[in-house]
């Protein structure tokens, strides 16, 4: 009889399971952390290099920084800049703050027309609205040359007051949404109580209503601060033509239009807004963090009692009305008008010089005719990739044991710091310097990564509430009952997550089809977008081609809002 042979404990190495889950997460960390990297790395080396990094002939040199930092016209750009980013932000708070008390507080007639109304600008693109600006209240516009008939005072749209007119009014539906938000969860109890204590309307409104939307304001305010410091379009349509540069123009035309470039000076202005736009997204979240202490939300819903105007009420609606028709509908009709008319002038009755020649020249031009079909599969299937992943990483960031997902939080909202021409020029410099890839840089798969990094926030941004929102009770039953986590996230989570993942699939692909800045950089002949294309028959002195793609992408987003309200039950905004 032979003796037992002891029994062999597993070592370590035989202790190793193979994991589906730790696989996935390490694949959706590793290619968030390539997406913030590989744009970034080569702005970095290049600004330290005396050449263009693809040439074989470089060396490292401080020059480029103490050519920059002794340069007056960088400076002078750049205190421009903070200027036009500072007027327009608080331009735009004060306007959105006011419209959103009085839509949502006040019993204003038309409240529920003005909401959608006011938030129309959010849905277009920057470019649009300048070159609607443009059309109507240019110095030679259909509005301007109305006035002037009139002979009554005209306006100088081409100047700084008038570039921080048209980026506010960009920029109001972003306070405009965020106090709408707030306000429809605050607690109505506390401005019935100082009604009831005696508080007039207005002493209601001043003192207890605008006060509790502190954490909308301050998101919103550094929302809008940071995005107008990397906004190109607006100061570029009105303000190219009249010398007005920000730190954006001022790459535009070292990068795209100069005559020779220098890679070494766009290498540091980047690095520059980069770390300036770090330091406002940084302080963007402490800052609300600390505002978090401002939670009015009761264990009750309470439906809010609308604070009596009186008599004001129609003139207050009037003058809501008279903001929603002028600097909304007016500049958008007009420029939907000059894509039907050959020739559009106040002079001239419109119906006698109708057309469709301009919608012809787009759809009979290949390049105009690919840029929009580039535009729509971006929009469409890039968007729905990038929400997956961006799905995926917040569910990985907040629903997993895994040991990096505070690094991924973080990762997956850097890349708000980088503006979108940046992004443009990080990957076109990266493709070049990274051997094998280089063909690989003009096409749209490129452009759709490139849209990924730039929106990654947006998405990780519209997933993550819903996501906090679904308890770790169904997780942890799901485990219980042997579900491995890709199994929960399959069968449990996303099933539960489809309204949001739905709501951030159409930001996403509106957000796409607008994008313009991040293309500049990497767009051939084939791979062009309808914002792209604008700025190039723009440059051309073609009006009404600019006008009828306009148009068309105005017709796409709303086809995208209708669609995605009436058959998917959508809301992207309450």
């Amino acid at each position: 009889m032979t003796a037992a042979k002891p029994e062999l404990k597993p070592g370590p190495i035989s202790r190793l399971k193979f994991s589906w889950d730790r696989i996935v997460q390490w694949s959706l960390v590793l290619i968030t952390v390539l997406l913030v990297v590989f744009p970034s790395w080569p702005i970095v080396y290049q600004s330290f290099l005396d050449s263009p990094l693809y040439e074989k002939a470089r060396n490292f040199t401080l020059n480029n920084y103490t050519h920059i930092l002794g340069d007056m016209h960088f400076w002078r750009i750049l205190g421009y800049t903070l200027a036009f980013a500072f007027v327009t932000t608080v331009v735009a708070a004060i306007i959105g703050i006011i419209l959103a008390v009085l839509i949502n507080r006040t019993n204003i007639p038309m409240r529920g027309a003005y909401v959608n109304l006011v938030s129309i600008p959010y849905y277009v693109s920057p470019l649009v609205l300048a070159f609607a600006y443009m059309e109507m209240y240019g110095p030679q516009g259909f509005g301007t040359i109305l006035v002037r008939m009139l002979g009554l005072p005209t306006w100088q749209l081409y100047t700084f007051g008038g570039i921080v007119v048209v980026a506010a009014m960009y920029y109001i539906p972003y306070t405009f949404l965020y106090a709408s938000s707030s306000l429809a969860l605050s607690d109505p109890q506390l401005e019935s109580a100082a009604r009831i204590g005696g508080a007039t309307p207005f002493q209601t409104i001043l003192y207890i209503t605008i006060p509790l939307l502190r954490p909308a304001i301050t998101y919103s305010v550094l929302l809008t601060l940071v995005s107008s410091l990397e906004l190109l379009s607006i100061p570029l349509v009105l303000g190219n033509s009249v010398g007005i540069d920000t730190l954006s123009t001022y790459l535009y035309t070292l990068g795209v239009v100069g005559v020779s470039k220098d890679y070494g000076a766009i290498a540091v202005v980047s690095i520059f807004v980069i770390v300036m736009v770090t330091f406002l997204v940084y302080l963007q979240g402490r800052l609300t963090n600390l505002e978090k202490r401002f939670v009015t939300v009761g264990g009750k819903a309470t439906r809010p009692k609308l604070l009596d105007l009186g008599p004001a009420k129609m003139l207050v609606s009037v003058f809501v009305g008279l903001y929603v028709i002028l600097g909304i509908i007016l500049p958008l009709a007009c420029i939907m008008l000059e894509s039907f008319v050959s020739f559009l002038s106040p002079f001239m009755n419109p119906l006698k010089v109708l057309t469709l020649n301009n919608y012809r020249d787009i759809f009979l031009t290949p390049a105009y005719r690919q840029s929009v079909v580039n535009s729509i599969n971006i929009s469409i299937f890039a968007a729905g990739i990038g929400i997956l992943f961006m799905a995926l990483v917040a569910l990985t960031a907040y629903r997993s044991t895994f040991k990096g997902r505070n690094l991924v939080k973080y990762l997956a909202l850097y890349p708000r710091a980088f503006p979108g021409i940046i992004i443009g020029i990080g990957f076109l410099w990266a493709f070049l310097l990274v051997p094998g890839i280089g063909s690989l840089r003009n096409t749209i798969v490129v452009m759709s990564i490139a849209f990924t990094m730039r929106y990654l926030p947006l998405g990780f941004s519209a997933i993550s509430p819903a996501v906090l929102q679904i308890s770790d009770e169904l997780d942890r039953a799901a485990r219980v009952a042997g579900a491995t986590w890709l199994g929960t996230i399959r069968h449990i989570m996303l099933p539960i997550l489809r309204p949001a993942l739905l709501s951030g699939y159409i930001l996403l692909a509106i957000s796409f089809l607008k994008e313009y800045a991040t293309a500049l950089f990497l767009f051939s002949e084939g791979s062009r977008v309808m914002g792209t294309t604008m700025l190039e028959l723009w440059r051309q002195g073609g009006a009404e081609p600019v006008a009828a793609l306009s148009t068309i992408q105005m017709l796409i987003t709303a086809v995208l809002i209708l669609v995605s309200g009436r058959l998917l039950g959508v809301k992207l905004h309450e």
